[in-house]
């Protein structure tokens, strides 16, 4: 079910054991199968009615409750702890059960991953494989967790070494933002035998920085990765009241079109292009990839556009390291700006990608835009930070308190007091006996605990006891104190404070590596070239390219669309290929233009139904590529003549009519006027020439031919 609340779209899912519904539907609220009284034999349910499974006796079937909410649980498992992000954290369950055994594992030193691996499978119910695959993913971006080793390549695709090979270890960025166990709610591990975190308290938007996706049932999420100090400044104008926008910055750097971005919503759309500069003549250079390639995966699909005829490259080379370089030897003559144009239009040097920023939000899928997420993230970050700074007045309050009562307990020498107590409760007794004079200094009162932390102090201590270090420690609390107060007080400052004490220790080296542009879109017809042949088999009505062997038609290139005039008067066009056929006998075959066929076309034809001949001047108009037209009355028919002119005024006037020797016609051969015939659309029927089979028709002047057979 879904609804609007506010600017939030909300899918609602079961997330118990209860169905969808369960406390508002009335049928959760029908009495029990006890107390319902039996329909009679006859009863037809009424339509829409679910019905029970039942057994041979009337019985529910034994396992039908087992198998009626088990599609929702499912769905509820997929969504909630495994493919989507969760808004607090902006972490999946396996990268936050890394983290969190990273942090526990945490001793400054590099971890094997296969190490990691296995301890993590303590929280993490799905295997080792899942585990390895999000720990790599998370070292390749680099924000979280420092890698050591073969981690693979993101801009080639090649993989990881294996787990045993390569390390890993938290980086000084995680153990600051990430990791709070004061703040943390606990909850236990799957098996019970451990306690994981049900969030982690990260005090930044990580799911914007480090961009997700997740396929679960019935929905995606895909959210692109930002840029570091993007994110901070951002944060930073929210914290003030400011308005903001933030663009996706891809690892692989090229050029981005925002246009259509939406915030990240679903329904928006990112257009992503390579960047490819000119090295010389005949030479280009990829220095960056849209997000979602590889060279690899580049380079596969230039080599596939060049087989189609898309594009002419001469050599294809991949030199990428660290930084992408693909070479691309063009063949002598080429047109870079052009080749370049195809490149974006006919390879991966263009793709486009649709956001769908989707995340868990108090157990339930929401879909929100990209400063939502970011809004309610910085929310958390500064509630996070005031309960840190709640914690750490309250540990400063309890050290000034239990200081005090030491200097009271040492400098009055109360303790000298207790010498003649022999039992317990006299030595607690003299202990508070001897501070009650004191208790207007202290700032709340003297719990037994705070009498039993005095007994413990050693005598070592006392003996060495410094009354000018003891005041000058309190004087620091009292001004840590004040601080943190003065702080709580100006939380947001403080807030903006911390975003930019953040963006100058890590937002260093973090430059855009995205440009983001208006791209303009590019017509593939008209960046193609027309490097093609093509050919036509008349008798048996095929037409191909490069078919040497064949009648020439034309040059064309592979997007273009060829029309065929067949001999019983079909038509058809089709976009031409290796082999495509158009129907047998084809009398006309030619490159249909790309705005249209504007030829005047002259028929003659001999009609099936009737046995009569009939001549039509007319246009092709528009058509639908692949479907068959017929230009004749009757099926069946033949055409006797054909004739085609690039202008009206260049039709045959005149025709030549020769009869069938055959026929009863007294008169076997005439001339028929076909300036009487005037040019209409291609589904004319024609006037009538003659009643008799006719043999041979030819134009007076002699420009096309078609004998009748």
């Amino acid at each position: 079910m879904a609804r609007r609340k506010k600017d939030t779209q909300q899918i609602e899912l079961p997330l118990s054991g209860a169905p969808a519904g369960a406390e508002q539907s009335p049928k959760s609220q029908a009495p029990s199968s006890k107390e319902r009284k039996p329909a009679p034999p006859s009863t037809v349910p009424a339509p829409g009615t679910k019905q029970k499974a039942r057994g041979k006796n009337g019985a529910e079937a034994p396992l039908a409750q087992h198998y009626r909410k088990w599609f929702l649980e499912y769905a509820s498992y997929v969504i909630l702890d495994r493919a989507v992000p969760h808004i607090d954290d902006g972490l999946k369950p396996v990268q936050r059960r890394i983290l969190h055994t990273l942090w526990e594992m945490d001793d400054g030193r590099f971890h094997k991953v296969a190490n990691v691996v296995g301890a993590t499978m303590r929280f993490h119910p799905h295997g080792d494989a899942s585990i390895e695959a999000a720990l790599v993913g998370m070292a390749q971006r680099g924000l979280l967790v420092e890698p050591q080793g073969n981690f693979g390549n993101v801009l080639t695709g090649d993989g990881a070494a294996a787990a045993r090979y390569i390390e890993a270890r938290l980086t000084p960025f995680a153990r600051e933002v990430v990791f709070d166990p004061k703040t943390t709610t606990w909850q236990l591990s799957y098996d019970g035998r451990a306690k994981e975190p049900v969030t982690l308290p990260v005090k930044f938007p990580l799911v914007l920085a480090e961009g997700t996706e997740g396929i679960a049932v019935g929905l995606a999420t895909r959210i692109l990765p930002h840029n570091f100090n993007d994110l901070c400044r951002a944060a930073i104008n929210h914290l003030q009241g400011k308005t903001f926008r933030i663009y996706p910055d891809f690892p692989t750097g090229g050029i981005a079109d925002f246009s259509e971005y939406n915030d990240g919503e679903r329904g928006g759309k990112v257009k992503i292009r390579a960047r490819i500069k000119p090295r010389s003549k005949y030479l280009l250079a990829i220095t960056e990839l849209p997000f979602g390639t590889t060279t690899s995966s580049l380079i596969e699909s230039i080599l596939a556009a060049n087989a189609k005829g898309r594009t002419k490259v001469r050599h294809v080379d991949d030199n990428t390291a660290d930084k992408v370089e693909i070479l691309i030897e063009l063949p002598q003559g080429s047109d870079p700006d052009q080749v370049i144009q195809q490149l974006y239009v006919f390879t991966d040097c263009q793709v486009s990608i649709s956001p769908a920023a989707c995340v868990i939000e108090d157990d339930k899928p929401v879909f929100l835009g990209v400063r939502d997420i970011l809004k309610r993230s910085v929310n958390r970050t500064r509630a996070l930070l005031k309960q840190e700074l709640e914690i750490k007045l309250g540990e400063l309050e309890q050290q000034w308190h239990w200081d005090s009562l030491e200097r009271i307990f040492i400098e009055e020498r109360i303790y000298r007091r207790i010498e003649k107590s022999k039992t317990w409760e006299s030595v607690l007794a003299e202990i508070r006996e001897g501070l009650k004079p004191f208790g207007k200094q202290l700032r709340r009162p003297v719990t037994d605990d705070d009498l039993v932390r005095l007994t413990e102090i050693k005598i070592k201590r006392i003996s060495a006891y410094n009354r000018f270090q003891a005041g000058e420690a309190l004087q620091k609390i009292e001004t840590g104190i004040k601080e943190v107060k003065h702080d709580l007080k100006n939380l947001t400052p403080y807030a903006i404070k911390w975003f930019e004490s953040l963006q100058e220790k890590y937002g260093k080296g973090r430059k855009r590596r995205t440009e983001y542009d208006e791209i303009e879109q590019i017509s593939a017809a008209e960046v193609v070239s027309a490097n093609q042949r093509l050919y036509v088999n008349r008798v048996e009505g095929f037409i191909g390219l490069n078919w040497r062997n064949h009648e020439f038609v034309a040059e064309c290139s592979i997007l273009d669309d060829a029309l065929a005039i067949m001999a019983d008067g079909s038509m058809k066009v089709a976009r031409v290929g290796d082999r495509v056929f158009m129907g047998p006998g084809i009398l006309h075959c030619a490159v249909l233009p790309k705005d249209g066929d504007r030829a005047f076309y002259t028929m003659v034809y001999q009609d099936k139904a009737t046995g009569k001949a009939f001549a039509k001047k007319f246009q092709i108009g528009g058509v639908t590529r692949d479907k068959l037209y017929p230009l004749v009355k009757t099926a069946g028919s033949r055409v006797v003549y054909l004739e085609v002119n690039a202008s009206e005024k260049d039709m045959a006037k005149s025709l030549h009519v020769s009869l069938d020797g055959r026929s009863r016609a007294r008169i076997r051969e005439f001339d028929f006027d076909l300036t009487r015939v005037s040019v209409s659309n291609r589904s004319a029927k024609g006037l009538t020439v003659t009643r008799w089979p006719v043999k041979e028709v030819k134009r007076l002047d002699l420009v096309l031919t078609v004998p009748a057979k």
